[in-house]
């Protein structure tokens, strides 16, 4: 590998690291803003600011790890000496772990943040329409505490 290219390289690595960390430790400890620019960025996630501290809570760990493999990455590709494969198996290890690592802590995250807005949602009711009607009948059984079969249904008539 080039030295300027290890050099680029590593460099972008540190500082992709070094960001990650960040990131995870504001989210960890709830400290990160809700914003559209970092951090996990869902439509669940930015409803409401519980979501989307939950979300960067439950992404802190992966995306920590992410942040440290980019850092350690950087940092041995810096000192590394050698030429041939070493340079490049380190690099393709790094980049590897971080987009990885970071796009798993983004996917818990926006799951969290998915469940935690749909235990926030209410749950579906009848709203008292068409309460007769056979076709809400699964409505009407949970209403009356009756079952909804036709047998059933022929046999209250009597």
């Amino acid at each position: 590998m080039p030295p300027t290219l290890r050099l680029v390289l590593a460099v972008l690595l540190v500082a992709v690291g070094a960001v990650l960390v960040l990131l995870a430790v504001l989210g960890a400890t709830g400290k990160l803003p809700r914003n559209r620019y970092v951090g996990v960025r869902t439509p669940d996630s930015l409803r409401t600011a519980d979501a989307f501290i939950l979300a960067n809570r439950v992404a802190a760990a992966p995306v920590g790890a992410a942040g440290a493999i980019g850092l350690v990455g950087g940092v041995a590709l810096l000192f590394t000496e050698r030429g041939g494969a070493t340079p490049w198996v380190l690099a393709v290890i790094a980049v590897a772990g971080l987009v990885v690592l970071a796009g798993l802590g983004g996917s818990l995250g926006a799951r969290a943040a998915a469940v935690a807005i749909a235990a926030q949602q209410p749950a579906p009711t009848c709203g008292g329409a068409c309460s007769g009607c056979d076709l809400v009948a699964g409505c009407r059984d949970a209403i009356e505490g009756t079952s909804s079969t036709p047998d059933d249904a022929g046999s209250r008539r009597t």
